[in-house]
């Protein structure tokens, strides 16, 4: 059975949907769904879940990182440099001391507004669907966790600034740019944005969408390697019927109630998924070798 995760290093240009469907190609498979969805224009980590690790993605870590620039100056009706221009305006003189003030305001949580042409559901719909059919949309404010807001680079002249930025799941960079120039009361957008990690992949384990052209398909990435930052109970060979019709299984393990458990069978590959229920004994929560 064919499960585990693939680490894309998304081209510009292409949706994310469009790389779904050129590895379901690539691995003959239906069963095939990416874990946060990259704008076309954004290159970088796309996580792609094949298989019944589909069934996973909630289990993996939510954060992200990215590396971006920021161009002032500019407002745009997306947030980014391939939107439609609404205002441009001179950005004030600034040096790197003024601008790690002004980063400090974003750094930590925060409240942030959703770009209007952007996936947040509104009644039912995608924004960004409804934007383009003409509609004014002001998206309210969500919490989001900024962790790493690092300033990279600073130039003056064309007054663009380059970012790291590591945040909670949630967070649009499109957003900080934009808040980052009304702050600064010129306005601004994001000009370009690379992710380097997602759901706990990052680069280095990330390979071209031209590997998705050989012969033979990348190996993928293993669930039990991608689980690796959560407990485990390995069961025993007694255990394993039971486990397969759903029963509750005990665990000497001291953990908090609803903790999430990575369930190993016997022959040490991933049973699935479970809950802490109460103290000493784990709720199934995804079997995946169901019996029946």
């Amino acid at each position: 059975m064919t499960c585990g995760f693939l680490v894309l290093d998304k081209p510009a240009g292409l949706s994310s949907h469009g790389c779904v469907s050129r590895v379901r190609r690539a691995y003959g498979l239906k069963r095939v769904g990416h874990g946060g969805t990259l704008d076309p224009a954004v290159t970088g980590v796309l996580p792609i879940a094949l298989g019944p690790a589909t069934r996973l993605l909630p289990y993996l870590s939510g954060d992200k990182a990215y590396r971006g620039r920021i161009q002032l100056g500019l407002s745009t009706d997306s947030d980014d440099l391939e939107g439609i221009p609404l205002q441009q305006r001179p950005w004030p003189e600034l040096d790197a001391a003024d601008l790690e003030q002004t980063l400090e305001r974003f750094r930590g949580a925060i409240d942030q507004r959703p770009p209007a042409v952007s996936a947040v559901h509104v009644n039912g719909q995608r924004a960004y669907k409804l934007a383009r059919q003409g509609e004014q949309l002001h998206l309210p404010a969500r919490p989001v966790t900024i962790h790493r807001l690092e300033l990279l680079a600073w130039d003056p002249v064309l007054g663009q600034l380059e970012l790291r930025v590591g945040c909670s799941a949630g967070t649009y960079i499109r957003s900080l740019a934009r808040d980052l120039g009304e702050l600064l009361g010129c306005g601004g957008c994001l000009a370009s944005l690379r992710r380097t990690e997602a759901l706990g992949f990052d680069l280095h384990q990330s390979v071209p969408l031209e590997a998705l052209d050989q012969a033979t398909p990348p190996p993928l990435v293993s669930p039990l390697q991608a689980l690796a930052h959560l407990p485990q109970h390995q069961l025993g060979s007694d255990d394993l019927p039971g486990w397969r019709c759903g029963r509750s299984q005990p665990c000497g393990q001291a953990l908090a109630l609803d903790t999430a458990v990575v369930v190993v069978g016997p022959d040490g590959n991933l049973a699935g998924m479970a809950r802490m229920q109460s103290e000493g004994q784990l709720q199934p929560r995804l079997v995946l070798d169901a019996a029946g």
